[in-house]
């Protein structure tokens, strides 16, 4: 297995880097660049005229490597889950590349609204559950990471399911707003789930797949990376984040433990909890709790560099990955 993991980072990877190196000047010649924000710093205006969409790269490459994977290192009875949770990826990057494409038209920083993205969002859940209630023997029985507490909720479990996917989709989106931030976060879960493919009590089978899958997105997160680091010559967009946050949040499921993504990514809960906060607050009180939501741009109004807040978020993740481990 340890053979089909290192194909599955390195098919991955290197598509990743010869698709950007490939096509990044296409999308410069085409002007296909990421609006920035009025509001936002003002140091971000520099990154004006960055092409976006550059999920696409990982996305392909991600898919080609399991695709030639699933041909001798996957099992036919694991191939159902693992296709249907890459396929639930896919259809939030559709989402993310139908919403990028709306903002590259109208030339500003809102594509769908709201409402259409959640509405998109929650069919491509549903659809996801039913698949997987169907054909990928999906367990409903809900752990509770550092208790050992286990509920098995019966069809309660699909709604919660379905809003916590939903969620945890916009967390990861609203993490990818500065160079290498998403792609570097989503390398160190790709890691953790990697290991549990390796080392937890199960099915062979079934974790062989989870490590083989988060192999393939280590190797595209890495290889988006290349370029994606600060300063960045392309950024991923709603395309790629959309994408990274449903299959996360799939492996999670994969290994029967839904919650723990909400742990190891707790960078991406804080996210979307700053943002929350900041919207009531200033409801409420006409008064703002952060410089800037999310959150990392308050650390960069805080006068953090774009690299050490990348930084922090890595180690963070990797000392929560490490204690989620052993305590899960």
């Amino acid at each position: 297995m340890v053979i089909y993991f290192i194909l599955s980072v390195l098919i991955a990877f290197v598509g990743t880097v010869l698709l950007s190196k490939k096509f990044i000047p296409v999308l410069i010649s085409k002007k296909l660049n990421q609006p920035i924000y009025e509001i936002g710093p003002r140091w971000h205006k520099s990154k004006a005229g960055t092409p976006t969409m550059g999920g696409l790269f990982f996305i392909a490459a991600i898919t080609l490597s399991l695709a030639i994977l699933s041909f001798f290192a996957i099992p036919k009875e694991e191939l159902p889950r693992v296709w249907i949770t890459l396929g639930m990826a896919l259809l939030f990057g559709v989402i993310g590349f139908i919403d990028d494409r709306a903002k590259l038209l109208k030339k500003q920083n809102e594509g769908l609204t709201a409402t259409q993205k959640f509405l998109c969002q929650l069919a491509a859940g549903t659809l996801y559950i039913v698949l997987m209630a169907l054909f990928g023997d999906l367990d409903t029985v809900l752990a509770i990471p550092f208790f050992g507490v286990e509920w098995d909720l019966g069809y309660a479990y699909y709604p919660l399911l379905l809003i916590f996917l939903v969620g945890m989709d916009n967390s990861v989106n609203l993490t990818d707003g500065i160079d290498g931030l998403c792609a570097s976060t989503t390398a160190v879960l790709a890691v953790f789930f990697a290991v549990c493919g390796f080392l937890m009590p199960g099915t062979g089978e079934t974790l062989a797949s989870v490590a083989i899958l988060s192999g393939a997105l280590f190797g595209g997160a890495v290889g988006f990376l290349v370029y994606n680091w600060n300063p960045a010559r392309i950024f991923m967009g709603d395309t790629g984040s959309l994408f990274l946050g449903g299959l996360l949040t799939g492996l999670a499921v994969l290994i029967d433990q839904p919650l723990v993504i909400a742990v190891i990514g707790l960078w991406f809960i804080m996210e979307t909890v700053s943002v929350i906060l900041q919207v009531g607050s200033y409801k409420l009180t006409k008064k703002r709790i952060f410089k800037m939501a999310p959150i990392h741009h308050h650390f960069e109004k805080c006068g953090w560099s774009e690299v050490k807040i990348v930084t922090v978020s890595i180690v963070s993740a990797v000392l929560l990955s490490v204690l989620t481990y052993f305590f899960m």
